[in-house]
């Protein structure tokens, strides 16, 4: 199975992910990203983060961007009627 690795960007700051995860495909890694998106922004920090600024980027084994996941995206949207 491919390995992927997901390293968090927050504004200029950089997590990056040096074990990485294997998975079946991109789309398992899209959700496991979503997944640690929603994890992360349910998580109590000493200083307000700014999730609008803050994306995950999955890398496969070649170093190579497989998908870029904004925070927001895993923000569930309801539509409301006016």
């Amino acid at each position: 199975m491919p390995r992927y690795f997901f390293n968090v960007q927050i504004g200029q700051d950089i997590l990056p992910d040096p074990d990485g995860q294997e998975l079946r495909d991109a789309d398992q890694a899209w959700e496991v990203a979503q997944a640690m998106a929603r994890n992360l922004m349910g998580t109590a920090f000493e200083r307000p983060v700014n999730w609008a600024s803050a994306l995950i980027e999955v890398k496969d084994e070649q170093d190579e961007i497989v998908l870029e996941f904004p925070f927001l995206e895993a923000v569930p949207f309801k539509p409301t009627s006016h």
